[in-house]
């Protein structure tokens, strides 16, 4: 059973723009989102993927996730299909030592939020950790996509910032 270990962080600066040595844009939906299970459909360039993603566990480190190709146009049609509305980011690829980090840098109503993953091969494995990561956010989910596609980041209560 394939599971996909990473760990989430918050992003303090967009320090890792010059260090980033590729970028995407991805739109993504949700057919079925519950604590059970994740259907998410996704467009990268010219290529669709359809995932499936079962529960969290190891405190939202490690999870079930499936994903096969699908062409761009079944993808284009079933986010007709989406519970909500797209998500749109745009994902920096950063080399840190022997691990890839991918920055999304949220676009509309999820503008102004950057979260960083790092995929490792098993759930203690260390990893360098660059000083434009911030807060660590592995497990919470209201830093999950399909979480951020019912409630925005520009729907939460913040607070003011100081001047």
């Amino acid at each position: 059973m394939p599971i996909e270990i990473e760990r989430k962080f918050l992003v303090n600066s967009t320090g890792f723009k010059k260090d980033c040595y590729d970028k995407i844009y991805i739109k993504q939906g949700f057919l079925n989102s519950n604590k059970y299970r994740v259907v998410r459909i996704r467009v990268i360039d010219e290529t669709g993927y359809i995932t499936i993603k079962g529960l969290s566990y190891d405190h939202g480190t490690s999870r079930f996730e499936w994903e096969k190709e699908i062409s761009k146009d079944d993808a284009e049609q079933l986010l007709l299909l989406s519970e909500t509305a797209a998500i749109e980011k745009i994902r920096y690829l950063v080399k840190i030592e022997n691990h890839i980090v991918e920055v999304d840098e949220f676009l509309g109503d999820n503008k102004g939020l950057y979260i960083a993953e790092i995929e490792l091969h098993s759930v203690g494995e260390l990893y360098k950790k660059p000083l434009w990561l911030g807060k660590e956010v592995t497990g919470k989910k209201k830093y999950y996509n399909a979480t951020l596609s019912k409630k925005p980041y520009n729907t939460w209560k913040r607070k003011p910032q100081k001047k």
